[in-house]
């Protein structure tokens, strides 16, 4: 979690220096605590308020896995926006701001292309076939692409903020945001227009531990912003893999897990039916054969097809099939085509008997122990 923003310190870190009053911008009157030697001093705890609504507005962005731009481009700034920037891995400009930055996106991205290509060439040997002139001049304009664009490399589309520090002198930032409806936040000191910003934080934009301290609470925020994001993620693929989890299980119940059941040959008989009457399993209903017809797919062997090609040739109970022999039965299917007269009716007659008598308990022992429903 973010640290609390103290007021002590902002005040040692000199975020309170405003600009001498004759520099003064009058729409900043708000955020001036008193004139003191010819220099304006901002209100720290203004500065503090503001500073936190900045950052509650940062975290959300951040949260939402959209990129924030930092812009600082003036010397004290560099380094520091440079550091920071990198390590809550958001893009930044410390060079010059390239006109067009953000309304002309696509030819920017054309020339961050152009860097990405030079590395392609480097990698498979196409560098190497060029003369030492070109190799010299693609060297320097990869130089000069990493310079400038080095840091904005990972921005593949237009960043949801823009973070400046001086908005004075990066006034072209700051339009071309406001072109595009971009909030802008913004260290703004007693020099600069409040107007354009929509997130301002009035402190010193000119002494580096000011912008360091500023830019310490901002990318907090930002780094707390991107945990959430990444928890919430982990928490979600948690999610889907309980729910796949769940799935298997109930597909694993509807199909009967028979692979974990031990077998019929290893367990003793008693137990086998204790194991029956606890977790039954699906069986035809308990009738006798009469003039209705019986459902014959339930002797093993014997599916629907076969079941019709029997009904057909006047077979439709257990007792009538009991009574066929095997030959019969292997004639039955001859005739019916050679598809089913390599199916082996052995048995057929034998468990239909059992069916008849309404030995299901009996029948399914029989079936679990062979394989196919043909003995060995």
């Amino acid at each position: 979690m973010a640290k609390n923003i103290e007021v002590k310190e902002l005040l040692e870190a000199g975020v309170h220096f405003g600009h001498l009053t004759r520099k003064w911008n009058p729409n900043m009157a708000p955020y001036i605590y008193m004139e003191r030697n010819g220099i304006h001093v901002i209100n720290l705890y203004k500065t503090v308020a503001k500073l936190e609504e900045a950052n509650e507005a940062l975290k959300k962005i951040a949260s939402s896995g959209r990129k924030i731009l930092f812009v600082a481009t003036k010397k004290q700034a560099k380094d520091i926006v440079a550091e920071k920037a990198s390590k809550v891995n958001m893009p930044y400009i410390t060079e010059r701001w390239p006109g067009g930055m953000l309304t002309n996106f696509v030819t920017i991205r054309k020339a961050v292309k152009k860097m990405a290509s030079i590395d392609r060439m480097k990698k498979d040997g196409t560098f190497n076939t060029l003369s030492k002139k070109e190799r010299l001049q693609v060297e320097r304009l990869r130089a000069k692409l990493e310079k400038n664009l080095g840091s904005i490399s990972e921005m593949t589309r237009l960043p949801a903020a823009l973070f400046v520090v001086d908005t004075m002198r990066e006034h072209i930032a700051v339009k071309e945001a406001q072109k595009l409806n971009i909030p802008i936040f913004a260290m703004v000191d007693t020099n600069s227009d409040p107007r354009p910003i929509d997130f301002i934080v009035p402190s010193n934009d000119d002494a580096s531990k000011s912008i360091e301290v500023v830019l310490a609470h901002i990318t907090d925020a930002v780094a707390e912003g991107l945990a959430e994001r990444k928890s919430e993620k982990q928490s979600e693929e948690e999610g889907k893999d309980a729910a796949k989890n769940e799935k298997k299980a109930k597909k694993a119940e509807k199909t009967g897990a028979v692979e974990e059941a031990p077998k019929v040959k290893d367990v003793p008989e008693k137990e086998i039916k204790t194991k029956k009457e606890e977790a039954p399993k699906k069986k035809a209903p308990k009738k006798e054969a009469g003039t209705e017809a019986d459902d014959l797919t339930k002797v093993e062997g014997i599916g629907p097809k076969i079941s019709e090609i029997f009904q057909n040739s006047g077979i439709n109970t257990f007792g009538d099939l009991a009574e066929k022999s095997e030959d019969e039965l292997r004639e039955i299917l001859t005739d019916a085509g050679s598809k089913y007269a390599s199916k082996n009716p052995a048995s057929w007659p034998k468990q239909a008997k059992m069916a008849a008598k309404g030995q299901w308990d009996k029948l399914e022992e029989w079936q679990e122990s062979v394989k196919g429903g043909i003995e060995e």
